[in-house]
């Protein structure tokens, strides 16, 4: 949920390594859409996703055929939506639209550690996890103990089992790493543990929630040689 996620599954718990639980002190090279930012040089590929400006659709790779787009309800808003688009012959198509969480304090261009804002950008889609047994991933999946948290989050709820399955998002991040891995190339101050995952009714510290059906349907989808990538930020950053 964006709490900074340092846990391996021998190591500390999820909830504290993750920009840390609500209920701890809260925890994304930045990996934009692959080992560093890929402009795309064919914008045209990528101007059927609705809302994307020219900035966001140049860091939108070429090679990208899977893009979870999620926007923000606004940029201090911790409520968003999430569509997975295909990119085929004919265009990006899309898929159903999901109801979603992000950061208790909305979105920023310059995530750090603690702030409560889901960070803006594209990201690649790389790796894979949770508590839970592999629902049926093409991703790399580390199933461990690590992915256990516990608590209640900004509204009281419960925080369990919000990281039953889990996909890492390449903010601060090393790929091909599980997402408990703690190396961030950005430095700590920078956060990290950016993830999807289960949502549990309420805000994150910086990361997207998405009901567990959503969530297992995701996995089961992201197929690395389609180089899925996440969009994400309010409606309005996204238009840039």
């Amino acid at each position: 949920m964006g709490t900074g996620v340092r846990a391996i599954d021998d190591g500390p718990s999820a909830a504290e390594a993750h920009d840390r639980s609500a209920t701890a002190p809260a925890a994304p090279s930045t990996t934009q859409a692959g080992p560093g930012r890929q402009a795309s040089s064919n914008r045209n590929s990528s101007a059927r996703l609705p809302g994307l400006g020219p900035r966001t659709l140049a860091e939108i790779p070429d090679n990208a055929r899977q893009a979870v787009l999620v926007t923000g309800q606004g940029k201090n808003s911790s409520t968003s939506q999430v569509v997975l688009y295909r990119r085929t012959g004919a265009g990006w198509q899309p898929g159903a639209t999901w109801p979603a969480h992000n950061g208790r304090k909305g979105w920023t261009d310059d995530h750090h550690a603690g702030d409560l804002r889901s960070p803006i950008g594209v990201f690649a889609l790389t790796d894979a996890g949770g508590l839970l047994a592999d629902p049926g991933t093409k991703l790399p999946y580390d199933q461990g103990r690590g992915f256990v948290i516990n608590g209640t989050g900004f509204e009281g709820e419960p925080l369990a089992g919000s990281f039953d399955h889990v996909v890492a998002i390449n903010y601060n991040r090393k790929p091909g790493t599980s997402p408990l891995d703690w190396t961030r190339p950005l430095g700590a101050g920078k956060g990290g543990g950016i993830w999807l995952h289960v949502d549990h009714g309420g805000p994150t510290q910086a990361c997207v929630s998405v009901a567990n059906q959503h969530m297992r349907e995701l996995l089961r989808t992201l197929d690395p040689a389609q180089h899925p990538v996440v969009v994400m930020g309010d409606a309005a950053s996204l238009e840039r």
